[in-house]
């Protein structure tokens, strides 16, 4: 060991660890286990998950516009909307078998859908048989779904059919939906009558109802719009739990909770909600004690069975700042068991030298890209999660528990750095091939690697400019890249990366933020198809969240 490694790895709770060797400290690290609660206060834990369950607030809002969908090959989405008639027009057309139209509701919408349908003449001799698709966006409701060639199942994606037997009658569909548009296709009716459509309504649902601090009275117009469409992506995910997506998972992922958290914190502040999750997932944990990176609430709650390492990490995390925004510090201390075993199981699977190695067998998701390798990031990670959780520990009392975390860190960040990090280019590689990205350089960050801000700050910026870096493809990368530029003080470049890659959205006609997005790919899917992406994803909420309690918009009203 070098004498600058020896200095890095300086404390006083390190001193009697000294003379082990780095594999014999690990070693002893692996053998460590926790005492998790079992049997009653585990499903205690579940019957306060239950009872915090929100009721759900029902707006219904009224149809806006009958359009057509235009090829638009300049549009990044491929086709825009025109106007095809009044709704006067619309809900007096009588609509023959094998016609079809476009609704806009003028905005994104989670909930039901109902309409009046009549036929004309009265007299229906048949069945009436019906097919309407939902569509987030454009290119939803503008091309076919089949042949559908995605990798998640068809049944995911946003079409019903429905025949109808007695009219005229009023008809809201079961199932909720995620939408602006909706595409309605008259399959069949009978030579002797047709159908017409009034009093389309859609019934809006959510769990939001806090009052959202305003922004500064000087804030820049892209910043509130930007803002507004985060508000948006939240509220319509926000429903029993906070759902990863309305329109696809419907469920609860570790990931996405703690981006929402944050936005949550600061708009809309559902608190219970969040406290719902958190106790969920403490709830159904897995065999070993590793949450789950899922939960499925419905028909009654139970583990999605996916353990996702990086996603494993960050309940401490997000248990953490739950404590610290809402100072309920009983929920800190019954949940701590659970936060501590997370990092405990994470600081087992390090090898002999401190360093995390991915071994493919477990998913550590990082980002959607399918050529990142995720060693550095997840080392980051777990960095992210001990400081975290010392950070718990001192708010609940419990700092004993994890005296040693801190020289756990030290060791950790010294192998990292020793091993991985390019002098020359100033930048963290990852794995055997050397690999340079963007995720590795911002976790190296948020996971307190860099010897100090501007050293951070030269890491982040040049793997932003140089070619060849691999870029992310999700706002939830995006969302740590901008975390990581704030947390080295480059304010005016995390706005500029907000208003770059947000603000492109907006300008592609975003009324929620997406699940997956690359500027240079705006059209790329993680799924094989993209008719099976989301677009109202949780995960890309967090603008509201550096806008509000990382103060971004006073930083853009004062630049302005």
């Amino acid at each position: 060991m070098t004498e600058p490694d020896k200095a890095a790895l300086q404390s006083v709770a390190a001193k009697s660890a000294a003379a082990e060797s780095t594999a014999d400290y690990w070693a002893r690290q692996r053998a460590r286990r926790v005492h998790l609660p079992q049997g009653q206060p585990v499903a205690h834990w579940l019957l306060t998950a239950q009872a915090l369950t929100p009721t759900l607030t029902e707006t219904p809002q009224p149809l806006q516009r009958w359009v057509q969908a235009i090829p638009a090959p300049h549009h990044l989405l491929r086709w825009e909307m025109v106007v095809a008639g009044t709704l006067d027009e619309l809900q007096t057309r009588v609509w023959q078998g094998g016609e079809h139209f476009i609704l806009d509701f003028g905005g994104h919408r989670t909930g039901h859908c109902s309409f009046n349908l009549t036929a004309v003449p009265a007299l229906a001799d048949a069945p009436v048989r019906l097919r309407l698709v939902f569509g987030e966006v454009p290119p939803d409701v503008a091309e076919p779904l089949h042949p559908y060639h995605g990798v998640l199942s068809a049944a995911w994606l946003p079409e019903e059919t429905l025949t109808v037997d007695e009219l005229p009658t009023r008809i809201r569909l079961p199932r909720r939906h995620a939408f602006r548009y909706v595409r309605v296709e008259v399959l069949a009716t009978s030579s002797r009558f047709g159908v017409c459509f009034d009093d389309w309504l859609a019934h809006a649902l959510t769990s939001a109802v806090g009052v959202v601090p305003a922004l500064p009275a000087a804030t820049p117009a892209w910043v509130r719009q930007v803002d507004l469409i985060a508000q948006a992506t939240l509220r319509d995910c926000m429903q029993t739990v906070f759902e990863d997506g309305p329109r696809r998972d419907r469920r609860l992922w570790l990931g996405d909770l703690r981006l929402q958290a944050l936005a949550s914190h600061a708009t809309v502040q559902a608190d219970a909600v969040l406290r719902r999750c958190l106790y969920l997932f403490a709830a159904l944990p897995r065999s070993d004690g590793m949450v789950n990176g899922c939960v499925q609430e419905r028909p009654s709650p139970r583990p999605g069975q996916v353990m996702v390492l990086d996603y494993a990490a960050l309940f401490a995390v997000t248990l953490q700042e739950y404590v610290q925004a809402t100072g309920d510090l009983e929920t800190g201390v019954t949940l701590w068991p659970v936060a501590r075993r997370q990092v405990e199981l994470l600081l087992a699977r390090l090898d002999g030298d401190a360093l995390f190695h991915d071994d493919g067998a477990t998913w550590c998701f990082i980002d959607w890209s399918q050529t990142l390798d995720r060693d550095t990031a997840m080392q980051g990670v777990i960095l992210f999660a001990i400081d975290r959780s010392l950070r718990l520990a001192e708010q609940i009392g419990r700092a004993t528990d994890v005296q040693d975390w801190a020289d756990c860190a030290h060791r950790m960040r010294a192998a990292v750095h020793r091993r991985q990090f390019d002098a020359a280019l100033g930048l963290w590689r990852s794995g055997e091939s050397g690999q340079l990205s963007v995720a590795s350089q911002a976790w190296m960050v948020l996971g307190g690697v860099a010897a100090d801000p501007a050293q951070a700050a030269r890491a982040l910026q040049a793997s932003l400019a140089m070619p060849g870096v691999l870029q992310p493809t999700t706002p939830y990368l995006m969302h740590y890249v901008v975390e990581a530029l704030v947390a080295c003080g480059q304010r005016q470049q995390a706005l500029a990366v907000i208003q770059d890659y947000w603000g492109a959205m907006v300008e592609a006609g975003a009324d929620t933020f997406w699940e997956a997005f690359e500027p240079g790919q705006p059209l790329s899917t993680p799924y094989g198809d993209l008719h099976a992406n989301s677009w109202c994803h949780a995960w890309s909420c967090t603008p509201s969240h550096f806008f509000r309690l990382a103060g971004l918009a006073a930083e853009a009203a004062a630049i302005s």
